[in-house]
C-alpha cells in the first residue's frame, strides 16, 4: 500500500507532459500499476530502468530510498557473523581465525587472558609473528578503568589479576621481533581482535562478563564503514597505550 505520493515522480512527469496513464500504455503495464507509482510504491528494477529512461531522471533522484536500501544491504554485507556469547566461538574458531592472517593480527581487551592461557593459540601466536606484524594491547593493571570495570563485573581485584596473569603468559612473546605489546587505560565498550581484514568484536556489557557478551564479526569491504569504525577505534586506543619490553 502506497504511503506517500511520489513528488520526484508526480514532477518529472509534469517536466514531461505525461499522465500515468501516458506510462501505462508507454510501458505496457496496468494503469493501475503505473498509478501506484506515483502514489508512491516502487516499482521492479525493469520497470525503474524503463521510468528513467523514458523520463531522463537518474533513479536516485525518482527513488531517494534506493540510497538507503543499497547502504543497508553493504551493512549486512559487512556482518561475516553474530555469536550470542563468545564462548560460542570456540577454541577452533580462534585459531582459524587468527591462522588465516597474513599481515597483522591486532588484540585489543582488558586481559585476554582466555587466549593468553591457551597454550595452542599462544604458539600459533608466535609461529604467525615470523611473517605477521602482531599488536596486543591489554589494560593497565592499575589504571582506574580496570578497576571499574573489575567493580561492573563483580570480580573486584580478579580483573587486575587477570591482566597479570596475561602480560605473564605473553610476556615470553615479546622476544619475537614481530610482536608488540602495550598497555592502556582507556575504557573499552569492546574488545577488538583483528586479523588482516576480518574483525571480531566482542561487545561489553554492564554487568556481563566479556565471555557472555554477544561477539560481531565484521569483514572489511571497499565500501566497509562498520570495519572502519573499529578499525579506527583500534589504532586511537593503541596510539595511546605505553609500550612494554621483555622484563
Amino acid at each position: 500500500m502506497a504511503i506517500e505520493v511520489n513528488e520526484a515522480l508526480r514532477r518529472a512527469l509534469y517536466s514531461a507532459n505525461l499522465t500515468a496513464q501516458d506510462l501505462a500504455a508507454t510501458l505496457h503495464v496496468d494503469p493501475k500499476t503505473a498509478d501506484r507509482w506515483v502514489r508512491g510504491n516502487l516499482p521492479h528494477p525493469h520497470s525503474r530502468a524503463a521510468l528513467t529512461q523514458l523520463l531522463g531522471v537518474d533513479e536516485e533522484v525518482l527513488w531517494p530510498e534506493l540510497r538507503k536500501l543499497a547502504e543497508s544491504r553493504r551493512s549486512s554485507a559487512e556482518i561475516a557473523g553474530i555469536y550470542p556469547r563468545r564462548t560460542t566461538i570456540g577454541q577452533k574458531g580462534w585459531l582459524s581465525f587468527f591462522e588465516s592472517a597474513e599481515s597483522e593480527i591486532g588484540i585489543l581487551a582488558y586481559s585476554a587472558l582466555f587466549l593468553a592461557e591457551d597454550a595452542r593459540i599462544v604458539r600459533l601466536l608466535r609461529e604467525k609473528s615470523r611473517t605477521v606484524r602482531i599488536r596486543i594491547a591489554l589494560g593497565a593493571p592499575d589504571s582506574v578503568n580496570v578497576i571499574e570495570r573489575g567493580a561492573e563485573e563483580e570480580i573486584g581485584e580478579a580483573m587486575a589479576a587477570k591482566i597479570r596473569n596475561s602480560l605473564a603468559l605473553l610476556g615470553p612473546m615479546l622476544r619475537e621481533e614481530g610482536v608488540e605489546l602495550r598497555l592502556h587505560d582507556t575504557v573499552l565498550y569492546n574488545s577488538i581482535y583483528r586479523s588482516d581484514g576480518d574483525l571480531l568484536v566482542n561487545q561489553h556489557a554492564y554487568g556481563v562478563p566479556a565471555a557472555r557478551s554477544p561477539v560481531y564479526h565484521y569483514r572489511q569491504s571497499a565500501q566497509s564503514e562498520m570495519f572502519d569504525s573499529y578499525a579506527a577505534s583500534f589504532e586511537a586506543v593503541w596510539a595511546k597505550s605505553s609500550p612494554q619490553s621483555v622484563g
